[in-house]
Order: structure tokens, then sequence, then C-alpha cells
């Protein structure tokens, strides 16, 4: 009798292709006979690496995600069972025909700072050029410190660590200390490449708040497809589900997309699930934000991202 056979679709990017691997031997484990195949699919995002977030609105709409739709499109023809994506690049609504099977246990979801020498969002020196490819994270940058610039940055994260060497460095980059930790660059504060070691500050999610999902790997597959959604199922981890439920229900209420300047914070402890937000004013980001922080039933976050959504509407 033949081995059954899981085919995962992925982007190319080595962190997306270490996440795929991290996938295929959490199915192995799982799973002893079956078979796990990968496809490496290019998405609209890593096809255009020359157009900014900004410019994309001629391409794929933004917030429909950029770096799933191809992903999509090989599921619904069949060439893939399923797709492994970083949850915070994925659209808080999903379209018809496709659904979550699982989420893996959730690594750090905070933001990093990186810098040549040892500094903080305090310290960056006045007027500081710091990269990112974040609204969010852009935003709250510019809240707490107004005189910074802006540098919009592209590329696999490698790419975008070394923006603060070479000829005309920035001053500073901020990441997802996720991609950094599972591509084995960062330890404690900080980081090896290419020889050189840089300073990495890994921001308290308290006062500088991460993207909705972020730091958890997803695993899509077709809707009714109920032989993968079984297999991949097995892999699924409760709590992060749970909180990332929350958060993404709540961008869905707000009409947001994984490139809106909202930050999220969830956190368990015994049976209840907390959540903090922070809001920019797309059309406004010099405004204040506004937050938000409430508690209620671990078992129900949906209910829970429904009540905030609701203060944000009365505020």
């Amino acid at each position: 009798m033949s081995q059954p056979t899981l085919i995962l679709g992925t982007r190319g990017s080595e962190l997306a292709l270490t996440q795929t691997e991290t996938v295929t031997q959490e199915l192995l484990k799982a799973h002893a006979h079956l078979n796990v195949e990968r496809k490496i699919i290019q998405t609209s995002g890593d096809k255009r690496q020359d157009l900014r977030f900004s410019e994309f609105s001629d391409v794929v709409q933004v917030d429909k995600g950029i770096f799933i739709k191809e992903l999509e499109m090989a599921l619904e023809k069949g060439e893939i069972h399923a797709a492994v994506h970083s949850l915070k690049d994925m659209p808080s609504d999903l379209a018809a025909g496709f659904q979550l099977a699982a989420v893996l246990p959730r690594a750090p979801i905070e933001d990093v700072l990186i810098t040549r020498e040892a500094c903080t969002l305090e310290t960056l020196p006045k007027g500081a050029r710091v990269g990112t490819s974040s609204v969010r994270r852009a935003a709250q940058l510019k809240w707490l410190r107004p005189d910074v610039e802006i540098v919009e940055i592209r590329g696999n994260v490698p790419t975008r660590v070394k923006k603060v060497l070479g000829e005309l460095p920035l001053d500073a980059v901020m990441l997802a200390a996720a991609g950094l930790l599972r591509l084995g660059l960062m330890s404690g504060d900080r980081i090896e490449i290419e020889g050189q070691t840089i300073h990495a500050l890994t921001l308290d999610p308290v006062t500088f708040l991460p993207a909705a999902g972020q730091g958890a790997i997803a695993i899509e597959c077709r809707a009714g497809d109920a032989e993968s959604y079984a297999l991949l199922r097995a892999l699924n981890h409760a709590e992060t589900e749970t909180r990332v439920i929350a958060e993404r229900e709540y961008l869905r209420l707000l009409g947001a997309g994984c490139q809106t300047p909202v930050g999220a914070h969830t956190w368990i402890s015994g049976d209840e699930l907390h959540m903090a937000v922070r809001v920019f004013d797309e059309a406004d980001l010099s405004a204040a934000p506004k937050e938000f922080k409430i508690s209620g039933p671990a078992n129900a976050p949906k209910e829970l991202a429904a009540r905030l959504a609701q203060l944000l509407k009365l505020s």
C-alpha cells in the first residue's frame, strides 16, 4: 500500500523554507507513514521587490495578501494540499474556499530594534533614519519619536538586517524577533551576520505592540478537504490559536489588513484571555492612537474581539 502524500506550498525565501521545514518535521512526527513534499511558489510580493508596499495597488490588493495570492491559486488548482504562511502576512478575512487548518506554537512576538551599537528607542540619534517595511512599526515609532525619518525597505530578513552596515547605512532597522530567531541570526542582544556582530534590542510588547498574528506559523488548506485538514489539524496549538483568533477577528471587525497600522497584544493567564490594542488613524499617522485593553474568558476569543471593536466604535 502506497504512502499518503501531502504537498506543502511555500514561498522561496530562506525564512519561508525554514518555516516549511518545521511544518514538515512536525507532520512526520505526527504521521509516521506520511510522505511530505514541498513546492516553491513565487508570490506577487516576491516578484516585485522593486515596489514599495504602497505601490502594490496596481498589482494586487495589499490587504488581500501579496504574499499568499499565488499560493491560494495553487491550492485552488489542486497543485498543493496546503500552504505554509507567516500568519501576520495573511488577510484577516480569508477568501471563500479556504480555511486555516492549524497554527504552530507561537514564537516570540516582539519587534527588534537593530543598530550597529547598543541603542534604545529613546537614545536613537536625533533625526535617525530607521528602516522598516511595516506601517504599524512606522506609526508607533513616529508616535514615540516624531523626529526620526522612516525609510521603507524591502527584501528578505538578512538583506534588511544588513541595511545598518556598508556604505550609507541606516541608523537602525526594525524586524520581528521570530524571523531572526528561526534563521539563527539572533542570540540574546546580538546578531551575527557575515562575520559582523551588531546589536539587537528586543522591544517590550506592552509598550511597542506587535502585529496581529506575529510569531505564528499558519497552515492553510482548501475548505472541504477533510483528509488534508485532519492531517494538518494534528499540529494545531490550542493556546496560540485562541490568541490569534482574537487578534485576527479584531482586525476583521475593523476592516483592517496586514498593512493597517494596528498593534495587538494578547496573553492568557489561567482561564482569562487578555488583549491590548493600539489603533492609528490611517489618514493622519501623526495623531495620537486610540488604546484599549480588556479581558474575558479564554474560550470566547471572538466575543472579546467584538467587545474591543465596540469600544473603538464608541470612542
